[in-house]
C-alpha cells in the first residue's frame, strides 16, 4: 500500500513483490474497504478441544501414578501411551501428536530418568543433612580436622560411542579389541574442591584403601575425617585395625544408604 501511494502500478508492485496482478488488486481492494488491518492474517480457530479445562488439569495426576498403573510395561510416558490414557479416562480419542502439544502446555517435557539405588533411604538422607552434616561441620572446626568425602569406582578402557553422521544405510563400525582390563580409582574431595586420587590396574581391596588413608594423612599435615559409604570394604578388619592404631589422626565416618 506504500508503493501504491507512492505512484507504482500495480504491474510494478507484482514484479517487485514476486506476486500476480490479480493478487495485488484483491490487496488494495481489501485494505480500500477495511484498512490495513484488513491486510492481516486471521488464521481460523482450529478444531476446539474436546477436553474441558477441568479434565486437562487432570492429566499430570493420572500421569504421576506411573504407566504400570495402567498396565504399561516399564516407567516410560509416550504420547501414543498418554492418549490411550486420555482415552480410557474420558473417553476421547486423541492423535499423538496433539498429546504432544498438549504436554508442552501442561509443563510435561521429555527427560532421561535420574538412577536411584533401591538401598537409598531418604528419610536417613534427609536427617543426615539437616542433623549431622552441620554438627560434623562444627566438631571439625573444634578439634581442627579436614573434611574429605571418599569413594571408588572403575573404568574400562573402551572408547565411547557418541552419534555421528554417516551416509543413509551404512552405520559406521568402530573396531576394538574386547578386554575387561579396566582402571579402579579411589578419590577424595574435600569441601573446597581439592582432590586425592588413588589409580590402580586392579580391582581395590582393603589394603588399597590403607595406602590411600596413609596418603592422605601425608599431603594433609594434619588430622582428617573421611566420610564415605557403607561398603562392607570400609569395613574390613585390616582397614578398622589401621584406623584404631594411627591413635585418632583419622576418623571415619559412614554415610546413610
Amino acid at each position: 500500500m506504500q508503493l501504491k501511494r507512492d505512484g507504482w502500478s500495480q504491474r510494478d508492485i507484482a514484479e517487485a513483490l514476486g506476486a500476480s496482478e490479480v493478487t495485488v488488486s484483491r490487496w488494495v481492494a481489501r485494505a480500500r474497504a477495511g484498512g490495513l488491518d484488513a491486510l492481516q492474517a486471521h488464521p481460523g480457530p482450529g478444531h476446539p478441544s474436546e477436553l474441558s479445562p477441568a479434565q486437562r488439569r487432570m492429566i499430570p495426576e493420572f500421569l504421576w501414578h506411573g504407566p504400570e498403573a495402567y498396565g504399561f510395561w516399564g516407567q516410560v510416558w509416550t504420547c501414543t501411551r498418554v492418549a490411550a490414557v486420555i482415552q480410557e479416562e474420558f473417553g476421547v480419542a486423541s492423535h499423538k501428536g496433539h498429546v504432544a502439544r498438549l504436554l508442552k502446555e501442561l509443563h510435561w517435557t521429555p527427560q532421561a530418568p535420574i538412577r536411584r539405588a533401591i538401598q537409598r533411604d531418604e528419610a536417613a538422607i534427609e536427617r543426615w543433612r539437616h542433623e549431622v552434616w552441620p554438627e560434623l561441620l562444627q566438631r571439625a572446626r573444634r578439634e581442627r580436622r579436614a573434611l574429605v568425602f571418599v569413594d571408588e569406582s572403575g573404568f574400562y578402557l573402551l572408547p565411547g560411542v557418541v552419534k555421528t553422521s554417516a551416509p543413509e544405510g551404512r552405520t559406521p563400525i568402530i573396531r576394538e579389541k574386547v578386554t575387561r582390563a579396566h582402571l579402579s580409582v579411589m578419590g577424595g574431595m574435600t569441601p573446597q574442591g581439592k582432590v586425592d586420587t588413588l589409580v590402580r590396574q586392579e580391582s581395590l581391596n582393603g589394603l588399597h584403601r590403607i595406602e590411600f588413608l596413609g596418603h592422605l594423612m601425608r599431603v594433609a599435615g594434619r588430622r582428617r575425617r573421611v566420610i564415605w559409604d557403607g561398603s562392607p570394604i570400609h569395613r574390613r578388619l585390616e582397614v578398622t585395625a589401621f584406623v584404631s592404631d594411627i591413635q585418632g589422626r583419622i576418623r571415619v565416618e559412614a554415610l546413610p544408604g
